[in-house]
C-alpha cells in the first residue's frame, strides 16, 4: 500500500511539473521577479528597474507599456477581422466616418480630414483608395472651388453594414476582462489622457 501511495505521489508531482511548464511565459517572468499572483510581464519590468536603478521613477512604465502592448494586440485582432471582410482598418475608418455623418453620407475632404485626425496628403490618399475600390465618389465642391466632396456609394454602405457587427463583437471580446462599470471608468481615464495630452504629442 505504501508503495502505491508513493507511486501516486510521483504521478501527481509529474502532473504539477507539466502544469508549470504550460503556464504563460509572461507569468513565469513575473514569478521569477518575485511579483504577486496575477502579476504580468510589465510588473516584472518595473520590479527589475526598481532593483537595478532604484533612483529612477519608472511608474509611467506601468501605464505606457501596457497601453502600448494592448494597442498592438487590439490592432492585430481588429485588422484580422477587417481582412476577413476584404477591408483595411484605414478604409473602414473612412467609410465609418462617412456613414455616421448621416444621409446622404457625404463630407468635404476637410471635414473628413478632421474626423480621422489626418494630414491633407494622407486623407487625399485614403479618398483615392475609396474611389478606386468603388466605396465612395469624389467631386468638386461647388461652394468651394478648392474643395472636394466625398460621398459613400451604395457599395460603400453595404461594405459598412457587412463588417460593423463583427467589428463591434471583436471590440467586446477584447474588453471582456472588464465589466461595464470598469469599461466606463477606463474610458473616462483614457478620455482625460487624450484631451490633456501636450500639443503635438498626439496625431
Amino acid at each position: 500500500m505504501a508503495g502505491r501511495r508513493k507511486k501516486g505521489e510521483k504521478k501527481r508531482g509529474a502532473s504539477e511539473r507539466e502544469g508549470e511548464a504550460q503556464r504563460p511565459a509572461e507569468a513565469a517572468v513575473a514569478r521569477r521577479a518575485g511579483e504577486p499572483a496575477g502579476a504580468d510581464a510589465v510588473d516584472a519590468i518595473v520590479a527589475a528597474w526598481g532593483r537595478e536603478r532604484p533612483d529612477l521613477d519608472v511608474s509611467s512604465v506601468a501605464v505606457v507599456s501596457r497601453v502600448t502592448r494592448l494597442s498592438a494586440r487590439f490592432t492585430q485582432a481588429l485588422e484580422a477581422n477587417f481582412a476577413r471582410h476584404r477591408l483595411t482598418r484605414a478604409t473602414f475608418e473612412a467609410v465609418a466616418a462617412l456613414r455616421r455623418s448621416g444621409a446622404p453620407y457625404r463630407l468635404s475632404q476637410t471635414a473628413l480630414m478632421h474626423e480621422l485626425s489626418l494630414t491633407p496628403g494622407t486623407v487625399s490618399a485614403r479618398i483615392g483608395r475609396l474611389v478606386e475600390d468603388g466605396l465612395a465618389t469624389r467631386r468638386d465642391d461647388t461652394a468651394d472651388r478648392r474643395g472636394v466632396i466625398v460621398e459613400l456609394t451604395p457599395a460603400g454602405r453595404e461594405a459598412f453594414e457587412a463588417v460593423v457587427e463583427d467589428h463591434l463583437a471583436t471590440e467586446r471580446r477584447l474588453l471582456a476582462a472588464l465589466d461595464a462599470g470598469e469599461q466606463e471608468q477606463l474610458a473616462g481615464l483614457l478620455r482625460r489622457l487624450l484631451r490633456d495630452a501636450p500639443a503635438g504629442d498626439v496625431a
